[in-house]
C-alpha cells in the first residue's frame, strides 16, 4: 500500500487542532470513539476513590463519576472548566488521566505528558488511546491534521517522561469499514487505534541491596 503523502504543516496550531478535532464528530471519527467506550468506562473506573481526568477530542461525550471531562477545542480545553497548560491542578491529585486521541493532534506532547505525570498520584496510571498509523483505517483521517504513531515510538515517548509503560498495547475500534467495534485484541495490528497504559512509579523495579551500615568498634583508645 503506497505511503500517504506527507501533508504540509499549518501556519495556525489552534485551527489545525479545531479542524483535526471536527473528525471524531461524526461519521469515521464518531465509530471509533464508540468503539472505545467500554475501555473508557474500565478505564474512569480503575482506581475507586480517587478523582480521574478524562481529555478527549470531542464535545458531548458521556461523563463518569469523579472524572473530569475536558475536550480540545482549538488550543484549549473546554467542559466544566477552560483551561490550557499546565492544568489547573493540583500535584498528585489524580488516580487515573485518560489521553482519548488529544495526543494525535498537532500539540506540545512532551508538555502534555510532563503535566500528567505532574497530577498523577504515585502509582496512578495514564490510558493512552492513539491511531494506528499502520490501520487501513489511516486513509479516513488522512489530511485531517491527526498523526498517528506506532507503540514503540508511544512506549518511548512515555519512558522519556517518566512513566513505564505495558509491553503490550491493546488494539481497538475497526479495520477499515465505518463500524463499532468493541473487542479489544492484544496488539494494534490492523486495528484503527489501540490503548496503551503507562503507570507512575516512584520505586525502582528491582529491589536495592541495603549499604552495609559502619559499626564503631570498641575498646579503641581515643586520640
Amino acid at each position: 500500500m503506497p505511503a500517504s503523502p506527507r501533508q504540509p504543516e499549518p501556519r495556525d496550531p489552534a485551527a489545525a487542532v479545531a479542524g483535526a478535532g471536527r473528525w471524531f464528530e461524526a461519521g469515521a471519527g464518531q465509530a471509533l470513539l464508540d468503539s472505545e467506550s467500554d475501555a473508557i468506562a474500565q478505564a474512569c473506573a480503575d482506581r475507586p476513590g480517587q478523582a480521574a481526568l478524562r481529555l478527549t477530542p470531542a464535545h458531548g461525550l458521556p461523563e463518569a463519576e469523579r472524572c473530569l471531562a475536558l475536550y480540545l477545542d482549538g488550543g484549549r480545553f473546554e467542559g466544566s472548566i477552560r483551561c490550557g497548560l499546565p492544568l489547573p491542578l493540583a500535584s498528585e491529585s489524580l488516580g487515573t488521566i485518560v489521553l482519548q486521541h488529544v495526543a494525535d493532534y498537532p500539540i506540545d506532547r512532551a508538555a502534555l505528558l510532563a503535566e500528567c505525570v505532574r497530577v498523577l498520584v504515585p502509582g496512578g496510571r495514564l490510558w493512552l488511546f492513539a491511531l494506528n498509523p499502520l490501520a487501513p483505517y489511516r486513509w479516513r483521517w488522512s489530511g485531517t491534521g491527526l498523526r498517528g504513531a506506532e507503540p514503540v515510538i508511544w512506549r518511548r515517548r512515555l519512558r522519556a517522561a517518566g512513566l513505564t509503560p505495558d509491553t503490550v498495547s491493546r488494539g481497538l475500534g475497526p479495520r477499515w469499514q465505518i463500524a463499532t467495534n468493541a473487542r479489544a485484541q492484544d496488539g494494534a495490528g490492523l486495528r484503527a487505534a489501540y490503548l496503551l497504559r503507562a503507570e507512575k512509579r516512584v520505586a525502582p523495579l528491582t529491589p536495592v541491596r541495603p549499604r552495609p551500615q559502619v559499626r564503631l568498634q570498641t575498646g579503641v583508645p581515643a586520640a
